[in-house]
């Protein structure tokens, strides 16, 4: 009997709380059917506002609001624009400022040095010394060369390069074959495989032909001939 009264009373319970899961469903979905029906007619609301005819005056007064609400945007993105404009300005001087600092930074020292030897070429003529000192300012120039990861180019011997020589003058050697550079005047520089300066040379165009020579041989010549009709 004790048994039986503990089974109905499970029973009981779980029906009840069936029940309680019914009624919590059954809330769960009016509400739900609730929500569904207000954006509906939020929906339909809407639909008929837009579907709605609107006189002359409140399109105008639409149209105008429209043209405000774009001007003020207009106005915004001008202002931005100029302002990243100057912030864009303002981080390209500061960069160009710190690119011209690291350059000039090791040519610092070769100056004061340069300074000392130009006092000292006043006060002495000792050209050794003098001679000693220019060559240190050298070596200086090249470590800030270095520093900067400046390459120097050296043409003489090599052959003639259009991407990275200015032949200033062409001259005919018989010692140095054509297309080879004689004479650098003024040295080139490259910096990572990009040209800065170009040298400057002299190319050689070979041996002097037979033509050429016989006409500077006649031009010898004729003068020494002009130099001795004048002595006479």
């Amino acid at each position: 009997m004790g048994v039986f009264n503990k089974g109905g009373r499970t029973e009981e319970k779980k029906a009840a709380e069936n029940t309680e899961e019914m009624k919590e469903n059954e809330a769960v979905k009016a509400a739900a059917e609730a929500a569904a029906a207000e954006e509906k007619a939020e929906k339909k609301e809407k639909k008929e506002e837009e579907k709605k005819v609107l006189t002359p005056e409140e399109k105008i007064a639409q149209l105008e609001k429209t043209v405000v609400e774009l001007e003020e945007k207009r106005i915004r993105l001008i202002a931005e624009m100029e302002n990243q404009r100057k912030r864009a300005a303002k981080d390209l001087e500061s960069m160009r400022f710190n690119v011209m600092t690291d350059t000039l930074y090791p040519f610092f020292q070769v100056f004061d040095h340069f300074e000392m030897a130009v006092a000292a070429c006043e006060k002495s003529d000792n050209i050794q010394a003098l001679t000693a000192g220019m060559q240190m300012i050298g070596n200086e120039f090249a470590r800030a060369f270095d520093d900067l990861g400046i390459v120097k180019i050296d043409a003489v011997g090599k052959d003639f390069d259009a991407n990275s020589h200015d032949a200033v003058a062409q001259e005919a050697s018989d010692t140095v074959p054509e297309g080879k550079v004689i004479r650098q005047w003024c040295a080139g520089y490259k910096m990572n495989d990009r040209l800065l300066k170009a040298a400057s040379v002299v190319v050689s165009s070979g041996p002097a032909k037979k033509e050429e020579t016989e006409v500077e041989a006649e031009e010898v010549a004729a003068s020494g001939e002009n130099g001795e009709n004048k002595e006479n």
